[in-house]
Parts: C-alpha cells; sequence; structure tokens
C-alpha cells in the first residue's frame, strides 16, 4: 500500500513534502534539538561536498576539537567512525537527530553535515540550527527532481536563506563560506550572513596561488588574510585544491591558525572512493571515483589522460531510475572526448532497464562499438575487460560508484563495492591466465 501511495504521489508534491515536514518536526522534538548545542556547519553544492566535509572534520579534529560528521560515505562521532551504507547523503530526520543527539553526548563541539538539495527541499535537516553554511559549487544534477536548474539552484539557495533567521548560540555567529569563482556566486552572496569568506584561485579571502599538480596530489601557497604558507596536499586535481580552500575557510571561521590548516590538511589522505588509487602490483593505474555527472566525468578523465603516458581507459555509466536522464549523453561525450578506450556499463540502474541507460549514454558517443567502443551490462565483467586491455602505463579509470557498498539492480540492493571487485578479478586464476 504504501509503496503504491509512494508512485501515485509524486517527491515533490505538497503533500508529500507536508509529510516530511511533519516527520522531521517529531524527530527534532522527540530528540531535544540536539543542534542547540552544537557548532554546525553544512555543506551543499554539486560537486566535492563529501571531500569537504572530512577536510572540515580534519582541520577541526587536527585544532583539537571533538568532532562529529555525517557524510555520503562516512560517519564519524568524535574518536567513532563508520562507514554510510545506506546511499543517501543526508539521511532521514530521526537518523540525523538521534545522530547530532549522539554527539552532544560524546561532548563534540562541532557537527560537520553533507547536505543535498533533496534534503533541503524535504525538510530532512528542519531543527537543524545552522551556524556556518558552506557553497562548493553548482552544476547539472538532480534536475529532473527539481524541474529544472533555476529550481536546483534555489533548493541550494534555502541553505543560506535560511542562516541569518535561525536561532543564535552563544559566542557563534552565522557564516556563509563561498566560491568566488563559480559561476553563481552572485546568487549565493545575496543571503546575509553576519560574516563572510570566500574563497578560490588567487581570488578570495582565501585563495591559492603557485599551483602545482602532480599524479598523487598537489602543491599550492595556501593565502589567507595577513599569512600564507606552503601546502603538499595528496589529493589529486584542482578541485581538491578547492575543497582544502573550503575547508581552510571553514578553520579561519573557528580562529584556527594557518601552520594548523597546513598540517591537517598535509595529512588529509584519499577520502574513500574519491580518486582513490589502488596499488595491487599492476603495472598499470587503476583510479575508483564516484563522478556521476558529466562535469565531474569530465575533470577526472582530464585530469588522467594528462597524467597518463598509454591509454586511459574508463568504465563508467549513468544512475537509472529515471534520474537526470539529460547528463546521460553528455556524460558519454565527456569519455570519448578524453579516453582512449570507453567501457559502458551499470551503475545503479534501479528498476529502470540496463541497456536503455547505455544506449542513452552511448548517444553521445560519436565511435561506434568495436570501435574502442564496448557496452557490457554486467558491471563486474566490464571492469575485468578494462582490467584485461590496460597495460603497462595505462591508467583505467573506474567511474560512477566510488566507495559505495551497494548497487541498486531490478529494485534490489545488492552488496557491491568497485574496489573489492578489482581485488577479487586481480587475484583470480581467471585473471592471471589471461594476462
Amino acid at each position: 500500500m504504501l509503496k503504491y501511495i509512494k508512485k501515485a504521489i509524486s517527491d515533490t508534491n505538497p503533500l508529500r513534502l507536508f509529510y516530511h515536514k511533519v516527520l522531521a518536526v517529531i524527530a527534532a522534538i522527540y530528540y531535544g534539538f540536539p543542534s542547540r548545542f552544537l557548532n554546525v556547519i553544512a555543506v551543499t553544492g554539486t560537486k566535492g561536498k563529501t571531500t569537504t566535509t572530512n577536510l572540515i572534520a580534519g582541520v577541526l579534529k587536527e585544532a583539537g576539537n571533538k568532532v562529529g560528521m555525517t557524510s555520503t560515505i562516512n560517519f564519524q562521532v568524535a574518536d567513532q567512525t563508520w562507514v554510510n551504507k545506506t546511499k543517501m547523503t543526508t539521511l532521514s530526520p530521526f537518523v540525523i537527530q538521534r545522530l547530532l543527539r549522539q554527539m552532544v553526548r560524546e561532548n563534540c563541539s562541532h557537527a560537520v553535515l553533507e547536505v543535498s538539495s533533496h534534503a533541503i527541499v524535504q525538510n530532512r535537516i528542519w531543527g537543524v540550527n545552522v551556524d556556518t553554511a558552506v557553497f562548493t559549487n553548482i552544476g547539472e544534477d538532480h534536475l529532473e527532481y527539481h524541474g529544472g536548474f533555476e529550481n536546483y539552484l534555489r533548493a541550494k539557495g534555502m541553505l543560506f536563506s535560511r542562516l541569518i533567521r535561525s536561532s543564535r548560540k552563544s559566542g557563534i555567529q552565522k557564516i556563509s563560506i563561498l566560491n568566488r569563482d563559480d559561476d553563481n556566486f552572485a546568487y549565493f552572496d545575496q543571503f546575509l550572513a553576519d560574516i563572510k569568506y570566500t574563497f578560490g584561485s588567487n581570488q578570495g579571502t582565501v585563495f591559492a596561488s603557485d599551483l602545482e599538480l602532480l599524479p598523487i596530489g598537489s602543491k599550492f601557497t595556501l593565502h589567507v588574510p595577513n599569512a600564507s604558507v606552503d601546502v603538499n596536499l595528496k589529493l589529486p586535481g584542482e578541485f581538491n585544491v578547492y575543497n582544502a580552500l573550503a575547508a581552510s575557510a571553514v578553520g579561519m571561521a573557528n580562529n584556527i591558525h594557518v601552520d594548523t590548516l597546513k598540517e591537517a590538511l598535509e595529512k588529509a589522505s584519499s577520502i574513500p572512493g574519491r580518486y582513490e588509487s589502488l596499488e595491487l602490483g599492476q603495472p598499470y593505474n587503476i583510479i575508483v571515483d564516484y563522478a556521476h555527472t558529466h562535469e565531474s566525468l569530465e575533470n577526472l578523465l582530464e585530469l588522467y589522460k594528462k597524467l597518463t603516458k598509454g591509454k586511459l581507459i574508463a568504465v563508467f555509466g549513468a544512475t537509472g531510475g529515471g534520474r537526470d536522464k539529460a547528463k546521460r549523453p553528455k556524460m558519454g561525450a565527456a569519455a570519448d572526448k578524453h579516453a582512449d578506450i570507453i567501457i559502458v556499463t551499470d551503475d545503479d540502474p534501479y528498476e529502470e532497464n540496463e541497456w536503455d541507460i547505455i544506449e542513452d549514454v552511448c548517444g553521445g558517443i560519436k565511435r561506434r562499438e568495436g570501435e574502442s567502443l564496448w557496452k557490457i551490462p554486467n558491471r563486474e565483467e566490464a571492469i575485468k575487460l578494462g582490467m584485461q586491455i590496460a597495460e603497462e602505463g595505462d591508467t583505467l579509470v573506474i567511474a560512477g560508484k566510488g566507495a559505495e557498498e551497494v548497487q541498486m539492480l531490478r529494485g534490489k540492493k545488492i552488496e557491491w563495492d568497485d574496489r573489492k571487485v578489482v581485488r577479487k578479478i586481480f587475484s583470480s586464476t581467471q585473471y592471471v591466465e589471461i594476462k
């Protein structure tokens, strides 16, 4: 019955949204509005939210704070950490409020939350008193759910518009932290805050200069007001520099010294499933990443195309369930532009036909199947083919799922982890014989 009602009433129907808000109100009251006792930092945007959330938690911890965190891939309450297996960026109001209450019990001073546009519209964070709102960037994602880019933009903006109107906590200001280089900076800058910090490349309150991109990270000079310091970041790509700048701006807002920022950023290792390199003794590179939009996929492939001496092999798919069908051919076009060999496969098809999704992606690929293009719905077989093709000096990029531990296939949730699949294939007798 409940399944029928969900199908009959759309996610954005006012009745459905009212239902979500009622749940959020009940959850906040039941757990006693725990965010009142925490300095809450909420991170939103299209790309970089998970990495930025983890970096912020690392910066705060390096400065001696007890920190709680929720993100797409992991949770943290003080010294306890565990994997997020829900496939949700922002969980149900009851789970969020329960985690916040747990953070209070463990004497955490700060809570860092990764916040999705769905969660904002559906009032999942109603009753969470946010003190610092962080904007990473805006691209095209979840457009079918929101009904277009403008609605998506407004959904993200709601986090900032509510900031100054939320309840005050003793000694804590309402702060917005914005990406100065994003095309939609002015939209987010219109919302009031006690203090605003910006970050960017060569501009902003916090900015980077002398950037040097390396295969295993990057080097840059971090500039904050009245100080600068050289940083050796272990996370690759210019986009991770932006994530580090956002985390540094949060550090500034919390009066953390620039030397502590440097120490925290340089301690940060690869975030699971984000540009994660798998070293199994193979003569080529294997990179696993969560890239699931055409912008993030293009950034990923463009970076490793520059860093690869041999062939760049891309294994990826697109999310099903009617999610953002318009981005599928754009993802194919991004791969067609940068990858030498393309293997299009399943991501999370949900109830949708796998072949239909693959054909949508291939609509943006000019080459024909067999011309360095393969269509293989079975994700494990697709990864196996990529590993069989790869030679010394090549890079195999496996994109779309990152560190996720489940796959949604034909309406069922099955155990899945790209990294475990790679290790399984690599250690199998069949794989060794083919090589």
